[in-house]
């Protein structure tokens, strides 16, 4: 976990865009209320066309557009984001731009961040717009979990392994976790840069999975704290392109469990679990 730079105590908040409509408006507003602290935002725009993220650093002073040049993905955006930032940010959070924040939301985050000196990534409590909260601090996957969740989490939502991986039934309080929804993360600057933030190669989804693990294996804890609050409508930006997200998934989701299943001992697994997922893509597809 050593690093020889010096981060200062400064906050910037870190969303990637992609035509994100009215939503943008509506997380600017409600983060100006989610601390008391001066935070810098910075638009990671993958080539939106709604001019939204236009109109918003156009209107907003402490709001800046950021091209990242193309389509990078969620944590390829990201990590461009987090690029434009200095040693003085020694916190960022990462969030998607359809969130509502709480009012004092982030600062919560923040004060959880001084009880854990060793917390590398923060998460709050997420709820969905009908007020259902959604389990966004989990365990990592594993073999056994991932196959059960894949195979009855759409017909039998209450299953063993999906229950267990999402943590559906665990307290609501403040605890560590495998990973935690990218969708909203406070992250110390010294724990995102000393793991080179987001795997780029995660287009979309497993990202956050990916991240959460390795933060682990550099020494850091994942921390949920469900007393900060935001809301997440969701959707916004991949509601145009479900089927290609889809594959996108079932993609994201083989090349993390590969990964950490390497070399000519696990290749027949690799080989089932590719197999597997391209064969439930389609179905889900048709």
């Amino acid at each position: 976990m050593t690093d020889t730079r010096s981060y200062g105590d400064g906050l910037a908040v870190v969303t990637v865009t992609y035509s994100p409509g009215s939503t943008l408006q509506r997380f600017i507003d409600t983060l100006g209320e989610a601390s008391q602290r001066p935070v810098r935002v910075i638009l990671a725009d993958n080539g939106s066309t709604d001019g939204a993220p236009e109109r918003a650093a156009e209107e907003h002073a402490h709001v800046e557009l950021v091209p990242t040049g193309g389509n990078l993905g969620y944590g390829g955006g990201a990590n461009r984001g987090v690029a434009e930032l200095g040693e003085e940010c020694g916190w960022v959070v990462i969030a998607n731009p359809d969130l509502e924040w709480d009012a004092g939301s982030l600062d919560v985050l923040l004060d959880a961040a001084k009880r854990w000196p060793r917390g590398g990534s923060f998460g709050p409590l997420i709820t969905e717009p009908n007020g259902e909260v959604y389990p966004s601090a989990r365990l990592l996957p594993s073999i056994g979990r991932g196959i059960g969740h894949a195979l009855f989490g759409k017909v039998w939502p209450g299953n063993p392994w999906s229950r267990a991986y999402r943590q559906s039934e665990a307290t609501v309080t403040e605890r560590t976790a495998g990973w935690l929804s990218g969708s909203c993360l406070l992250l110390r600057r010294e724990a995102w840069d000393s793991i080179n933030g987001f795997d780029p190669r995660y287009f979309m989804y497993f990202e956050d999975v990916d991240l959460g693990d390795r933060l682990g294996r550099a020494g850091w804890l994942n921390v949920y704290v469900p007393d900060a609050k935001v809301m997440h409508i969701g959707g916004h930006s991949t509601a145009q392109a479900s089927e290609r997200m889809l594959v996108e998934h079932h993609r994201s989701a083989y090349r993390y469990l590969a990964d950490r299943y390497r070399g000519p001992k696990w290749a027949p697994l690799r080989l089932a679990l590719r197999l597997g997922l391209d064969a439930r893509a389609r179905l889900q597809t048709r």
